[in-house]
């Protein structure tokens, strides 16, 4: 999308960070807000990519920055934060997006693989909505009767009530999700009514992450690859996979003033999985 010619820009002057905005659904919420005219921060525990997808919108006329983070770092995280207000002035929209999964049974798991899980997946949420919230509550609204700022977390049906065919090799991953859920409820209670906060929950997204699933969930099971992906995919009632932009889409609605009256939600955005 080129900026300089996108005359439709309702996030003009917003100021968003996205973490593990390196790749995969991070990468395609940065894209589309600024194509909506946001000045975005591109954060990503790999510098490498962080720096590739700024450069990019930096090519199309968007204002973005690189930051390297580390999410489970208390530190890392403040640093972020001033990164973005020491480059934009304020911060408007945090996604704490950076996440990871591994697909492994319950009885496997052992303690390392339940800390790394929950070390990215909820901690890393948590020290994100601190150090931006600490942040947000010290601005002025863009205008006035606006949040002071919005978070968005990220955490997935799988994060939902109910289990599935995956619950017994995902229990670890699923426990972080529904963490990330109460978290985004006990911020959204916290911090009103000057902040925002909400989570979004996709479902099958055709990203990196779900090719590790694939490769993992099929090894345990003696499927051939790409059998685990197509077995899920057929019971989307919408018929077909979900895409990292049908997630962005969600993100700049939350983004938009049509959803500054929402708050503490968690929103399923899946193709008809789990109906509610």
């Amino acid at each position: 999308m080129n900026h300089q010619t996108n005359k439709y820009q309702p996030l003009a002057g917003l100021v968003v960070a996205i973490t593990g905005s390196g790749q995969g659904i991070g990468r395609a919420m940065a894209l589309r807000l600024s194509g909506e005219g946001a000045k975005l921060a591109i954060v990503d525990i790999n510098q490498t990519a962080a720096i590739a997808v700024s450069q990019a919108l930096l090519a199309t006329g968007a204002e973005a920055i690189a930051v390297s983070a580390d999410v489970t770092s208390k530190a890392d995280c403040e640093r972020m934060v001033s990164a973005v207000v020491e480059s934009y002035g304020r911060i408007d929209m945090m996604i704490c997006n950076a996440g990871i999964i591994q697909v492994k049974p319950f009885l496997d798991i052992c303690e390392d693989d339940w800390d790394s899980v929950f070390a990215v997946n909820t901690k890393g949420v948590f020290l994100t909505t601190q150090a931006a919230a600490r942040q947000m509550r010290t601005q002025i609204a863009l205008e006035p009767g606006r949040p002071k700022g919005k978070i968005v977390t990220l955490s997935s049906i799988a994060g939902r009530y109910g289990a599935g065919p995956m619950a017994p090799v995902i229990p670890h991953y699923r426990a972080s999700k529904a963490a990330v859920i109460s978290i985004t409820q006990s911020a959204a209670y916290t911090f009103a009514p000057d902040i925002t906060v909400n989570a979004i929950c996709p479902g099958l997204v055709d990203t990196d992450m779900w090719k590790l699933i694939d490769q993992q969930w099929g090894a345990l099971e003696n499927w051939e690859a790409g059998q685990a992906w197509k077995q899920r995919v057929n019971a989307v009632p919408l018929g077909r996979p979900q895409t990292v932009d049908d997630v962005a889409g969600l993100a700049a609605f939350l983004a938009s003033k049509d959803s500054d009256y929402m708050t503490g939600q968690s929103i399923n955005i899946e193709g008809g999985l789990t109906m509610s």
